[in-house]
């Protein structure tokens, strides 16, 4: 029976915007970038993950790299099959004699369409799962958190990720009310890019917006213990020659403050939805924050005046 046991394996795949998790035996067995990169001429796969993304804005005219996901969902069917079926593979670095029947559990976003769910369903089909579970990001966090989520008492969990923030309050194991708004990851990525545009000047690539978000990314413009300022490197808008600048956290939370503000706006909308009951448990639990997003500086030591929300 054991040798049965073998060729059906149970996988979980948290298949986001930016970056995708798959979970085999209770550990992270891959964390890559969510992106391939694709010959034009055959639609041949080159690389995924990280060898993807270190291609990406750096290809030529027989090369492209394509983000298979956008605001949470598919977007790009063949690409997602073909990412999906390589990254698996690295669950296995070494090919075993048998292959193996996955079984999987699949995240997906609680505003996701029927349309989108037989998108991921069909994917992960192609891609060789046998048997494919979907679950609602929310529900999943919460589950990871070690919340009781079958308990009569209200939970709020904010998932910001890569494409969408997701605002979901459950109970009872299910989701009572949900708001979802397409400002999460990688808006803020665009609003580092344009920040620099406008005010010094310099043109910077995806990447560079992403690390500087990582490395000095801080959702307040005061911090207790601020990270260095760092060095950017981009291209003149001007002079249209390569320049380097130096940038603080206090011009990034600058540039996010409108992003952040808006995912504030809903979850104030979501905090009106909520039955008063549920409402009552969110204000003595508090507020989950899940998600690449939530990673921000100062998210934790943010006061209910800074950030306008009498829940937080």
């Amino acid at each position: 029976m054991g040798f049965f046991n073998f060729l059906t394996q149970e996988i979980a795949i948290d298949l986001g915007t930016a970056n995708t998790l798959i979970i085999h035996n209770d550990s992270v067995v891959v964390d890559e970038p969510s992106i391939v990169a694709i010959e034009r001429a055959s639609g041949k796969i080159v690389a995924v993950g990280k060898k993807a993304m270190m291609m990406h804005e750096k290809t030529h005219e027989y090369l492209r790299t394509i983000r298979p996901l956008k605001d949470g969902v598919i977007a790009d069917f063949n690409a997602a099959e073909g990412m999906l079926r390589e990254l698996i593979k690295m669950v296995y670095p070494k090919k075993p004699l048998f292959a193996p029947s996955w079984r999987m559990v699949i995240c997906i976003p609680s505003s996701i369409t029927e349309v989108e769910k037989r998108a991921v369903r069909d994917s992960a089909e192609q891609a060789g799962a046998k048997e494919v579970y979907l679950i609602h990001e929310p529900m999943a966090a919460a589950l990871g958190i070690g919340i009781d989520v079958e308990e009569p008492v209200g939970n709020m969990i904010i998932d910001i990720g890569g494409g969408t923030t997701g605002i979901s309050v459950i109970a009872l194991a299910g989701i009572v009310c949900d708001q979802s708004i397409r400002i999460a990851g990688d808006e803020f990525t665009s609003d580092i890019m344009e920040a620099l545009r406008r005010y010094h000047s310099l043109l910077i690539g995806e990447r560079t917006a992403e690390q500087i978000k990582i490395q000095i990314g801080s959702a307040l413009k005061e911090l207790d213990n601020p990270p260095d300022d760092i060095a950017v490197n981009g291209r003149d808008l001007v002079t249209g020659i390569p320049k380097q600048i130096m940038v603080s956290y206090q011009e990034i939370a600058e540039a996010l403050d409108k992003s952040i503000f808006k995912i504030e706006e809903a979850i104030l909308k979501a905090l009106e939805t909520t039955p008063p009951e549920l409402a009552s448990d969110i204000y003595r639990r508090g507020l989950y924050l899940t998600g690449g997003g939530a990673l921000l500086r100062g998210r934790t030591n943010a006061s209910p005046k800074k950030l306008n929300c009498p829940y937080m």
